[in-house]
């Protein structure tokens, strides 16, 4: 569920707090102490309320060694601290003697950047929870949410079990969305209590850092909140000069914008329980008390073990309940990938049937572009309306993938097709083409309960600043959420980048058939040259023999032949000229694309009667061959050989399709000759 529709000003303050400090406050909570330690375990800075607890000032325990307060053996356990990273902890108990006596403590020791830091928190216990106590006090209500499987279902228990476990009057679960508002999704409580189930909070009630910290540290306990903080001695750390960085530390005091905020809804005391999901703060356990309630350190330890069961088994029910949907778009995504593949018209693929890519993403419409060309699918905008949008997105989508829930915000001029298109779903398929799917959903209206009024959180000063200040009223606020549609969900997002893969795939295997195609043709077109030009060569030599023959029976024997076996004779020597001719062109039509044509001043008269000769006499039994030149032909730059190809083809072609009683041809040109008639 999103939040309402930010404005400027409700901007600059978050930001503003969000820049807010707060892992460095300089000051714990009271119910405990605190050592900061150099690198020698050196202790260089303490709170300011070391009388209270030990009998003794800080300036009593400043530049002392920690063997000055502690025995050797939590001596050792601390310096260990030094080996390991930062914000890993030692936990032991500790005796340490007093003015008032012996008195145990819990003790927390972990590395910062600049220091080892050392809590302190008095216990009535000097006996560490055992394993077997741990397990049995956890156990039970770590099987009854295993064997629950309903999401809702699972979160309601979680809510009772932890209440079970500290006795708070009020335990919710409450879930962050992608604009990090929140939701109570579960809620156990004292009956006298309001209820908050289903009141959704501004993103602007946990700020930023306040959410960063709740991901490295899974557990916030404040047991007073009206109580004061105290101070650090000296304030900086001597070493650095800087503040001392508490992110870690369990009695980091709190800020007066949250003591203030929780009050105002009536708490006295809380504990956070973080839940993560993905390495993502995916919500939060939030305990309320109305009065001040402290809770021993085991218990605390309880709840973080418990806080991660529930986070390890959150995966579990959060699968669960998304797989059927997971499973149907997986099983659609095999089809659909598998049928555009062995498609030849790509197009035709994505979009028949239309209901297929529709429900790749769950979208209520679709528009396929290939550079100017875009098809529409199902309740689209019209298809200038998507080209104005696909311009836009050319200049403001940097990602291949984008997606909101709300496009008029974005793009005011989608407001006009807000009922087809406030939710889209855009693929950038190739960065050199304007290749785009987009997807749209259409706007759903809906009404949204806050816990008050967001609006009431900014705060104007004087100098015309906006400030955040905590809300006075969490009675239910109910506001219409208009512009927006269902949000996009992860696996629909991953559903369209395997399509973008994909089609990326397909793209590239055509290429290679492509390329493997033209390899092919390559080789066969030199092989077919290869082969003309050695059958023309070789058809040569026999045509000379036939031409040679004839002319010698034409010289040496023509007075033992009559007319028609001279005029037999004279044909051969003509037919082989052709023949002779025929070959020259194929050679020459093998070179074709390895040698420019071979252009000479050419006489047409000369070269047409020589076709014409040939022709006649090829054409003996058909009768007279008439063909008319009315006046001489030019001479002109050509091809020789490929010109004789033209004159024979065109007079082949005029008689053979010549259905006339009378045949005749006639060859004639214009000057400059940009034709030839037959």
């Amino acid at each position: 569920m999103s939040q309402p529709e930010n404005t400027t000003t409700q901007a600059t303050a978050l930001t503003n707090h969000d820049r807010k400090p707060i892992h460095i406050p300089g000051s714990i909570q009271p119910h405990g102490i605190l050592l900061a330690l150099s690198t020698q375990l050196e202790i260089v800075q303490v709170s300011n309320n070391t009388q209270v607890y030990l009998c003794k000032a800080p300036e009593d325990l400043l530049g002392q060694p920690l063997s000055y307060l502690l025995e050797p053996q939590p001596v050792e356990i601390v310096k260990q601290c030094l080996v390991k990273k930062v914000g890993s902890a030692n936990v032991f108990k500790v005796l340490i003697n007093t003015l008032y006596g012996e008195i145990y403590f819990d003790a927390i020791a972990h590395r910062t950047e600049e220091a080892v830091i050392l809590e302190l928190e008095p216990t009535d216990s000097e006996f560490e929870v055992s394993f077997l106590n741990f397990h049995s006090f956890a156990s039970e209500a770590i099987a009854k949410m295993q064997r629950t499987s309903n999401l809702g279902e699972f979160l309601h228990l979680v809510a009772q079990e932890v209440q079970k476990i500290i006795g708070f009057d009020r335990v919710m679960v409450y879930q962050f969305d992608e604009s990090k508002a929140g939701s109570v999704v579960a809620e156990v409580k004292r009956e006298d209590l309001s209820p908050y189930l289903g009141l959704h909070y501004p993103a602007t009630d946990i700020p930023a850092q306040a959410r960063e910290l709740y991901t490295r540290c899974f557990l916030r306990f404040l047991p007073d909140l009206t109580a004061e903080p105290v101070k650090l001695v000296p304030t900086e750390n001597p070493t650095t000069h800087q503040h001392l960085d508490l992110s870690y530390c369990l009695l980091r005091s709190f800020d007066w914008c949250c003591a203030e905020y929780h009050q105002n809804m009536g708490v006295k005391a809380l504990l956070v329980i973080s839940l993560i999901q993905e390495q993502k703060l995916w919500g939060l356990i939030s305990c309320h008390h109305q009065t001040p309630k402290y809770i021993s350190y085991e218990v605390r330890k309880m709840c973080e073990f418990l806080g991660q069961i529930v986070s390890s088994e959150l995966a579990h029910k959060i699968s669960s309940s998304e797989w059927d949907y997971k499973v149907k778009l997986k099983s659609l995504q095999s089809e659909f990938l598998e049928s555009i593949s062995q498609a030849d018209n790509f197009i035709d693929a994505l979009i028949k049937p239309e209901i297929r890519l529709l429900d790749f993403v769950s979208a209520s419409g679709a528009a396929v572009c290939l550079d100017n060309e875009i098809n529409l699918v199902g309740t689209t905008p019209n298809i200038d309306e998507v080209r104005a949008l696909i311009e836009w997105a050319d200049t403001q989508v940097t990602d291949n993938l984008f997606s909101t829930d709300s496009l008029p915000k974005l793009y005011p001029e989608a407001l006009i097709f807000k009922d087809t298109a406030s939710g889209l779903l855009l693929l950038r398929i190739s960065k050199v083409r304007r290749y785009y799917i987009l997807w749209f959903r259409p706007e759903v209206i809906q009404t949204v309960h806050w816990a008050g009024n967001p609006q009431e959180s900014i705060k104007a000063e004087e100098d015309g600043s906006y400030t955040l200040s905590p809300r006075k009223s969490f009675e239910q606020w109910q506001e219409t959420v208009r512009l927006t549609s269902l949000p996009w969900k992860g696996c629909e997002l991953e559903s369209a980048i395997a399509l973008s893969n994909a089609i990326v795939g397909i793209v590239l295997s055509k290429a290679d058939e492509l390329a493997k195609i033209n390899l092919e043709l390559e080789r066969s077109n030199q092989e077919l040259a290869s082969f003309a030009y050695a059958a023309s060569h070789d058809l040569k030599e026999p045509l000379r023999g036939i031409y040679n023959f004839s002319t010698v029976l034409l010289e040496d024997y023509a007075q033992v032949l009559d007319d028609d076996g001279i005029e037999c004779l004279q044909t051969v020597v003509s037919l082989s000229v052709r023949m002779e001719t025929l070959i020259n062109a194929l050679l020459r039509l093998s070179q074709l694309g390895q040698a420019h044509l071979r252009e000479q001043a050419t006489d047409l008269n000369e070269l047409l009667n020589q076709v014409i000769d040939v022709f006649r006499a090829s054409r003996q039994d058909s009768g007279l061959v008439d063909i008319r030149i009315p006046r001489p032909l030019p001479t002109i730059q050509c091809d020789r050989v490929l010109v004789n190809e033209v004159f024979s083809n065109l007079l082949g072609n005029a008689f053979k399709y010549n259905d006339k009683a009378e045949q005749w041809v006639e060859i004639d040109y214009l000057f400059p000759i940009d034709s030839i008639y037959m």
